[in-house]
């Protein structure tokens, strides 16, 4: 599938994709952002909990979202295919001003809800200007493609990754998460290896990317986001290498952002944005 066009006059929503294991008690920052990008006080949020088996898990960010000052919260979760048809819920996410995926099994997701009418509409809502985030899974699914599963280490090894079809807000990344913490730098540049003209997305846990309409990415959380850019390799293995082997590739640039840097996916250029030293 393709990315939604963004109406004549109009603005993409943010996509806001996260590291998982974000601070949800003690400092929240990120789920408190995601809350004013979507409407401040007048945020109108669905919770998407549908890859967590887990029966607290969609309550528990219905709650937090309260309190963080959202207007109106509501849970949503999909059981079957047949749920992602009905009029009811297509008109509940047709009115929300944020939606947001929880973590489990992205490929849970992905089974559920692609190709589905309630898929396509929130790639059309994106567009429309409506904010589309998710943790962990959430975040995995965001992008055309996805990273379904895939060897931790630091090495890219040809035949380590398998990628899946996601979401499709944005053909223009892929996201990896919980990134340092289960060292996922070989499988992001494998996945690139098969893919280079999209940015490869790191998060480590507790940090979010806030991408907004003009494509600038903005760190937010107290880890990094490992920014990889295939777009000036000038040879890669790929093609060549039998499963199991390392794959070579020359010409990788790679950023480590950290809360406040910014990175331009469309120019490619990193920042520091609010990092930078002010001056007398």
């Amino acid at each position: 599938m393709s990315p939604s066009r963004v109406p004549e006059g109009g603005a993409r929503g943010h996509i806001v994709p996260i590291g998982g294991a974000e601070n949800k008690e003690n400092d929240p920052k990120i789920l408190a952002r995601f809350v004013q990008v979507s409407g401040g006080e007048m945020a109108d949020i669905v919770v998407i909990p549908t890859a967590s088996r887990s029966h607290e898990t969609g309550p528990r960010y219905e709650k937090l979202f309260r309190e963080l000052g959202a207007r109106r919260v509501d849970v949503m979760d999909f059981d079957t295919r047949r749920d992602c048809q009905e009029p009811g819920r297509l008109e509940r996410i047709q009115g929300a001003s944020g939606i947001f995926f929880t973590g489990g099994n992205q490929l849970r997701l992905t089974t559920l809800l692609g190709g589905t009418p309630v898929a396509r509409l929130i790639r059309t809502q994106n567009a429309r200007g409506v904010t589309v985030g998710g943790t962990s899974a959430g975040a995995a699914i965001l992008s055309e493609h996805m990273i379904a599963f895939g060897d931790d280490g630091a090495a890219a090894i040809a035949g380590s990754v398998r990628l899946a079809p996601g979401l499709g807000l944005t053909n223009r990344f892929i996201i990896d998460q919980h990134f340092r913490e289960r060292d996922r730098l070989g499988r992001l540049v494998t996945a690139l290896a098969y893919n280079p003209f999209a940015v490869g997305i790191g998060l480590d846990e507790d940090t979010a990317a806030f991408i907004g309409p003009d494509e600038t990415l903005e760190v937010e959380g107290t880890g990094g986001v490992t920014v990889v850019d295939a777009s000036k390799v000038s040879f890669s293995s790929v093609d060549s290498a039998t499963e199991g082997q390392p794959i070579c590739i020359l010409g990788l640039v790679v950023h480590v952002l950290t809360a406040g840097a910014t990175f331009n996916l469309h120019t490619r250029q990193a920042a520091m944005g609010s990092l930078a030293p002010s001056r007398a």
